[in-house]
């Protein structure tokens, strides 16, 4: 039964952004965090047409990291820091941004000229109190660099944290566990019970948890303390996140978040007033603050 080990079921709200759809779990009515993760979106699986690719303008965050791990196709990352990344599958961007950050995601030249892959899951990650106004930064981790455990047919990649005795060196700044599960048909692995929060996100394939079928793109968060294993008969992909719980709320409006709310206002006042940095090579466009935006907070 899931609820032995599931203390919470949370189906996506899916937005299509023309071209390809975002599936997201986080933020939700019935639950913002899983440890510090508080957004959690499946991009595609899509294969845009020759001569297209996605264009995510320049944009503001404040007070958070955000997480960027691909499947397929290849994203050119910009900010305002001056960082140019390509990020490829299996290697992790982590920008953190602190004050204040602004940056764009586009499609690469070459992966437009073949009409591009776009698969993978874009997460943000609410900073410590302490570290909200941290100064921005940003970090690319190739993917050799990061650890992958083998066992029973399946491979699980640690994208931060530590898990299955081994820890990836990608920077966290709360306690934080991150995976990406790949199960071969008849594949298992272990997922064990150390972090306060957990879940589990089925994004590709089938995958059944203590024997329990998993439902596509839905993020089902465990209950503490209990361990339970991942299956898959005929093959499947699984993200584990979680970590430590916040003892205090984040607030979420558009792209920004924060423990303060007259903390997002100001962010409003300054992204509409022009006063954040802007992205070098990239400076002409930007996404206006939406009159409702689709990623908010509950209440």
């Amino acid at each position: 039964m899931l609820d032995d080990f599931i203390l919470q079921t949370i189906t996506p709200t899916t937005h299509d952004l023309g071209g390809f759809k975002v599936h997201r779990t986080l933020p939700s009515r019935p639950r913002t965090m899983v440890g510090p993760f508080l957004f959690f979106d499946q991009m595609g699986p899509a294969h845009l047409d020759v001569g297209t690719g996605i264009d995510v303008r320049p944009h503001p965050h404040i007070n958070l990291a955000t997480v960027t791990y691909l499947f397929e196709g290849a994203i050119d990352h910009r900010d305002s820091l001056g960082t140019f990344a390509t990020i490829e599958p299996g290697a992790v961007n982590l920008m953190t941004a602190g004050h204040g950050i602004v940056h764009s995601e586009r499609s690469p030249s070459a992966e437009r000229a073949q009409g591009p892959q776009l698969s993978g899951i874009q997460t943000w990650i609410a900073l410590p109190e302490a570290k909200e106004e941290m100064d921005p930064a940003f970090e690319h981790v190739e993917k050799a660099a990061l650890p992958t455990v083998e066992t029973k047919g399946a491979r699980a990649r640690v994208i931060m944290g530590s898990l299955w005795g081994v820890s990836a060196p990608t920077t966290t700044y709360a306690e934080t566990i991150y995976a990406d599960i790949v199960l071969d048909a008849g594949g298992a692995v272990p997922i064990d019970a150390g972090a306060d929060e957990r879940a589990v996100y089925l994004a590709l394939g089938e995958a059944s948890l203590d024997g329990v079928p998993l439902e596509p793109m839905t993020l089902y968060v465990l209950k503490p303390g209990i361990a339970t294993a991942l299956t898959s008969k005929g093959g499947g992909r699984v993200m584990l996140c979680g970590g430590e719980a916040f003892a205090t709320p984040r607030h979420v409006w558009w792209n920004f978040v924060s423990s303060s709310r007259d903390r997002i206002e100001e962010a409003k006042r300054a992204w509409t007033a022009g006063e954040f940095p802007k992205v070098p090579g990239d400076d002409k466009e930007f996404i206006p603050i939406p009159a409702i935006p689709k990623t908010v907070s509950y209440p």
